[in-house]
């Protein structure tokens, strides 16, 4: 059985240093009115850099775009409240000794109109083609909800994400990472079912990439050479959890090809379930192939700690019973990836890592779905 002391060897990249493997990932809150992250928001993630956790990733932000969010109490990375609010959060927990990373999130046609915070804004989307979640993960696309985004619409999106990469940076957060997973505008633009273009922004899936890599450009150039930026994306959709972007190892490689060459730091590689083989014939998991694949240093992540993924929480309003860590062990053990992100299990319990470190392990709690409902 391998130690769970390979959570807690450091971490080194040339743009990024952590002091162990535990990410934090990215969980909406939705306690953020009027999209200003307040003193209950800064205290929640203080507890998880106290806890142990090496790297937070926040809640996903909504970029400098009226159309970038679907819900009112969402945060934005962007406006003098906003930020003002998530320089509160960047000090607790940089006082605690963690590092913070905000991800950048633009809804996309995931935003149906008259949603707010703006409801009189328009949704954008590559083809004017769009998820339709009517209930999680049992949706399916919308046909012509809205024009196909023009070449206008898509430089001003650009600007958004620049822009907020820019104030990241400014405050003096430790990186970012794009949200280009599981259905929302980046992966939209990925994601044939939803990118029907004919022009420079569709074709295959190589040269649907185009609009990603422009964003990590305009970022890259908004926050310099040695700023961190991730970036995230999936297979499965909200609207289809069956979905593939890559159906086969070369796939996923010509995939991820133009997102190496323009300078993603590190791939955080969404799965409902980590322990799933990505591709017949090999136990490794997405995260595992992406690495082999690319070199790369990426993220693993999916029902951490706990037997079953977020659908049981989410849609079903189940438990989950905490589970067994040896597999991912394992993987970092034997370097198919470097780094684990825990959701839920850290949701429930902001102490998850220490206890994990200090061998607590018949401390660990499991997930309720009140959990969802609170910021503690």
């Amino acid at each position: 059985m391998t130690s769970s002391a390979v959570l807690f060897r450091p971490f080194v990249s040339p743009k990024l240093s952590l002091p162990n493997r535990i990410v934090m990932a990215p969980m909406t809150r939705s306690h953020s009115p009027g999209g200003v992250p307040g003193p209950d928001v800064a205290a929640y993630y203080r507890r998880r850099a106290e806890g142990g956790v090496g790297l937070i990733l926040t809640e996903g932000t909504g970029i400098a775009h009226d159309a970038a969010l679907n819900d009112p109490k969402v945060p934005f990375f962007h406006g003098a409240a906003a930020l003002a609010g998530w320089a509160e959060v960047l000090k607790g927990v940089h006082e605690s000794g963690g590092k913070i990373m905000p991800q950048l999130w633009h809804v996309g046609l995931m935003r149906k109109p008259g949603d707010g915070p703006n409801p009189e804004v328009t949704p954008v989307g590559p083809s004017g083609v769009g998820a339709r979640p009517v209930q999680l993960g049992a949706g399916g696309l919308a046909e012509n909800v809205v024009p196909p985004m023009t070449d206008n619409q898509i430089a001003e999106v650009i600007a958004a994400y620049a822009h907020s990469a820019a104030a990241a940076k400014r405050l003096g957060f430790d990186g970012i990472e794009l949200h280009g997973a599981h259905g929302y505008l980046i992966d939209q633009f990925f994601w044939s079912a939803t990118n029907r273009r004919a022009d420079r922004y569709g074709g295959n899936l190589a040269q649907r990439t185009r609009f990603a890599v422009e964003v990590v450009q305009a970022c890259r150039r908004a926050v310099g050479a040695d700023f961190p930026i991730i970036l995230r994306f999936s297979q499965w959709k909200i609207a289809d959890f069956a979905a593939k972007l890559a159906t086969a190892p070369d796939e996923l490689g010509r995939f991820l090809a133009p997102l190496v060459d323009t300078g993603v730091d590190l791939f955080h590689c969404s799965q409902r379930r980590f322990w799933q083989a990505e591709f017949p014939g090999s136990d490794l998991n997405l995260a595992g192939w992406t690495k082999k694949l690319t070199g790369m240093p990426t993220i693993t992540v999916g029902s951490v700690g706990l037997d079953d993924d977020f659908l049981t929480g989410f849609v079903e309003k189940k438990g989950s019973e905490i589970e067994g860590i040896d597999r991912l062990l394992r993987m970092i053990e034997q370097d198919e990836v470097d780094l684990v992100a825990v959701g839920r299990a850290l949701l429930v319990d902001p102490a998850w890592a220490a206890k994990v470190r200090d061998g607590r392990l018949d401390e660990l709690v499991p997930f309720t779905p009140t959990a969802l409902m609170r910021l503690d």
